[in-house]
């Protein structure tokens, strides 16, 4: 039988704001159904994984019976995808380092199981593990940007900057600010060696302003490049400003391609001030400003913000570094690689 045909008239008044609510409600259900799915699949995988080390350890049954359950299942469930011995041993691993089943349900459930896989290859200890997890759920990080980050060492950057902010911001927005800043910060993705310049450092940023965002982290708000302030009659340019939507303020970045020195803090005082005086609202908080070097002295740098009395944080950045010659003369071209894969794929 022929579908019938809607004749679709003119929509009434309050039509479109009315779909636009259903298309919300339909979406939201949809992600709280995945997300009930993924939570039972994950708990599923830790009972089975719990079964398997409770029998290995009170039966002695040996390595070889995941060889055999994992035969049994996939022949009793056919269509069901997941019981490789591979993980089923992945099942056990997972339900031996997370023996807490309320923790498990609380906090592990949320992630999808591929998650936990990351969790379990990269790292080697509970807290690093629950660290991440609770970043993932908390920034809604893809697999991939999980394996990023930890690859990255994340966790060991995190509020490693030297700053001011526990004199002067008050809590808890020092201990939201400190955590905000890393250190040192990772550049690898912009493909520059350690000589590269201020400006081309400044560029390859902005052309990739995604990953620089994530590497800043949650919270961060694009506002421009060499922005420019007048005081008086002179012209400034800012080197990077962001928003922070937590801190809910302005972030003054200044980059600079050598070692930090004391005098650097001037010039960023300068620009948040001006910063403070000609874009901050009501509203705002008061700017903070990160100076990103090349490298630094830890003494000289926490000596420089000792008498400072707006909040700023010093952090290192790392770029690529250059390859010897021979090693790079033997490393094939794009060109090369292109065609390699061009062939392949014929």
């Amino acid at each position: 039988m022929a579908e019938k045909t809607v004749s679709l008239s003119q929509a009434p008044a309050g039509y479109s704001d009315w779909l636009s609510e259903l298309k919300t409600k339909i979406h939201s259900a949809q992600q709280r159904a995945t997300l009930a799915v993924n939570q039972e699949l994950v708990l599923l995988y830790w009972q089975i994984g719990q079964d398997i080390l409770t029998r290995q350890a009170q039966l002695g049954w040996g390595a070889k019976v995941i060889e055999r359950l994992a035969h049994d299942l996939r022949t009793a469930f056919p269509d069901m995808k997941g019981f490789s011995p591979r993980n089923l041993k992945y099942m056990r691993a997972f339900a031996e380092a997370w023996p807490d089943l309320e923790f498990v349900q609380a906090l592990l459930a949320q992630l999808p199981w591929y998650h936990q896989l990351a969790l379990l290859d990269k790292l080697d200890n509970t807290d690093s593990r629950t660290w991440y997890a609770q970043k993932a759920i908390e920034n809604h990080w893809s697999r991939n940007v999980l394996v990023m980050q930890i690859e990255s060492g994340l966790h060991q950057r995190q509020g490693a900057a030297v700053t001011n902010f526990a004199a002067t911001l008050p809590k808890p927005q020092s201990d939201l600010a400190r955590e905000s800043i890393k250190d040192p910060y990772r550049f690898d993705f912009l493909g520059l060696t350690e000589a590269a310049q201020e400006r081309e450092i400044e560029h390859a940023l902005v052309q990739h302003v995604t990953q620089f965002l994530l590497e800043l982290g949650a919270g961060f708000a694009f506002v421009g490049r060499q922005v420019l302030i007048q005081v008086g009659d002179e012209e400034f340019f800012i080197d990077l400003l962001f928003y922070h939507l937590k801190l809910r303020c302005y972030v003054v970045i200044e980059l600079k391609t050598g070692k930090f020195k004391p005098e650097h803090l001037g010039q960023l005082s300068f620009y948040m001030t001006a910063i403070d005086k000609q874009l901050k609202t009501e509203p705002d908080n008061a700017t903070i400003g990160l100076l990103l070097c090349k490298s630094k002295d830890k003494v000289v740098a926490e000596y420089a913000l000792g008498d400072k009395s707006q909040a700023m944080g010093i952090a290192e950045y790392k770029l690529q570094q250059a390859l010897p010659d021979v090693l790079e003369s033997n490393l094939p071209s794009i060109e090369q690689i292109e065609r390699e894969l061009q062939g392949e794929a014929k």
